[in-house]
């Protein structure tokens, strides 16, 4: 049996860029640079509010999850609703750091839509030996 994909209508229609723009294509795009043994994720999220974004880290692994709710409504003179749009969307990206990475070393700031995150270099940590208790 050949398989033959089917032809959605609506593909090209959530290609457009304001889709992309909020449907997660074109959301978080992240900018990585590296500067006296530390990363640096600028992370650009458009439309937010520092308390709709959460960066947590665990088992070594950095997750920055942001979530936004709007709505518009239009009324005419007489108070009848003639437009009444609603957004909701959720987003979510994730880095491996190390497994040396502490929370206290990840610092976070956000500013002008930008949310910055700064990084230890995980392989650059020092690390103090672990010794094995001798029963």
């Amino acid at each position: 049996m050949k398989y033959t994909p089917v032809r959605r209508e609506f593909d090209d229609l959530f290609d457009d860029d304001w889709f992309g723009a909020f449907g997660g294509k074109q959301l978080m795009r992240t900018d990585v640079r590296e500067k006296d043994g530390k990363y640096f994720l600028d992370i650009e999220l458009p439309g937010y509010k520092k308390e709709d974004v959460k960066v947590q880290l665990s088992n070594g692994t950095l997750t920055v999850t942001a979530a936004h709710n709007e709505s518009s409504e239009e009324k005419d003179k007489k108070g009848n609703v003639i437009r009444q749009e609603r957004y909701t969307g959720n987003a979510s990206r994730s880095w491996y750091v190390g497994d040396g990475v502490k929370q206290s070393d990840v610092h976070a700031n956000f500013k002008d839509g930008v949310l910055t995150i700064e990084v230890p270099d995980a392989s650059k940590a020092v690390k103090e030996p672990e010794y094995i208790a001798i029963e």
